[in-house]
């Protein structure tokens, strides 16, 4: 009789376990030589030494399983236990599973020609109104090659520019006042990797979110690091974060080039850089449109509403003045 401890490094114990521990009791029904006791992220693990080879083999089967879907059942836990493959067939071009298993892929086509560039690009910039899913598609794509091994860190960023509200009225300390802007990138995040995990991975900064201006001086590697709300930099500012790429990096560059924020006669980094980097070998460029929007209909229809107004009337500061999230 031998005794190993089995450690679960990608999961979420909670995942893997199960509701009621439902998942490690199967486990434990499965191999009846072994006597098993998990706590923590770690499997106690005492008995027989060929049932416990096998044991630590599926559980690392069942350890990728759940980093793919997010997810783990007892009908999975038989099918990958007895070699059977597990068939989630039925939705093409998948990106990544949410935390509740759900698919989550491209739902419009220049959403999917987003995922093509992505492959074929270092950086890319992703403009468009809001609701066409571009922050959420990028974060998707982050998290799928964390998930693969491709990258060893995720770096989400926007500027702190107010849009109407004034920063130092915020309460609390710094981090405080610049968490409500960070609060869409956390939301998309939350979707995707669950909740322990998530805080884990901050913890050793695996991910990592942070204000604009806290990235000079950095170098950025073995990353996919993207920019949300690009509009709102100086042509200062997003030359500073692009020159902040180094080796087996990815940049994705977002932003609504109608929906500025910045004072009155500062012109928009975003919009500079697509002129002069448009052709650049290496850099994919893709424009959203009102098509591609994903949220509530209704979205689709106050976008149309205030584009028709403005062409009406151009005393309207932006063609759309809905929160990007």
């Amino acid at each position: 009789m031998i005794e190993k401890h089995i450690i679960l490094e990608d999961v979420d114990p909670v995942v893997f376990y199960g509701v009621n521990n439902v998942n490690i009791q199967m486990v434990k029904a499965l191999y009846p030589k072994l006597r098993i006791v998990a706590r923590g992220n770690v499997l106690h693990v005492m008995g027989d030494e060929l049932e416990m080879c096998a044991l630590e083999e599926n559980v690392e089967k069942l350890q990728r399983h759940c980093v793919k879907y997010n997810s783990l059942t007892e009908e999975d836990i038989l099918h990958i236990l007895h070699g059977e493959r597990v068939s989630k067939e039925g939705v093409e071009g998948v990106v990544v599973y949410s935390v509740t298993g759900k698919p989550i892929s491209a739902r419009s086509e220049n959403q999917q020609r987003l995922v093509r560039l992505y492959q074929e690009n270092d950086m890319i910039f992703a403009t468009g109104p809001a609701g066409t899913g571009k922050t959420y598609m990028s974060i998707a794509l982050a998290v799928r090659s964390l998930k693969n091994k491709e990258i060893r860190k995720i770096i989400l960023s926007r500027p702190a520019v107010e849009a109407g509200e004034k920063l130092g009225f915020l309460p609390g300390d710094m981090r405080d006042k610049i968490d409500p802007y960070l609060q869409p990138l956390y939301d998309a995040l939350e979707d995707m990797i669950p909740a322990q995990k998530l805080r884990e991975m901050m913890e050793q900064n695996v991910v990592q979110i942070a204000p604009l201006a806290f990235m000079r001086g950095r170098t950025l590697s073995d990353a996919v690091v993207i920019l949300d709300e690009a509009q709102n930099t100086t042509s200062a500012q997003i030359k500073m974060f692009m020159t902040r790429m180094g080796t087996n990096t990815k940049m994705i560059i977002t932003g609504d080039t109608s929906q500025v924020d910045l004072p009155r006669g500062v012109r928009s980094g975003l919009s500079e850089a697509l002129e002069i980097l448009d052709g650049v070998d290496g850099i994919g460029i893709i424009h959203m449109n009102k098509k591609d929007i994903v949220r509530h209909r209704l979205v689709t229809r106050i976008v149309e509403a205030y584009d028709k107004r403005k062409s009406e009337n151009g005393n309207l500061k932006t063609v759309n003045d809905i929160p990007e999230t």
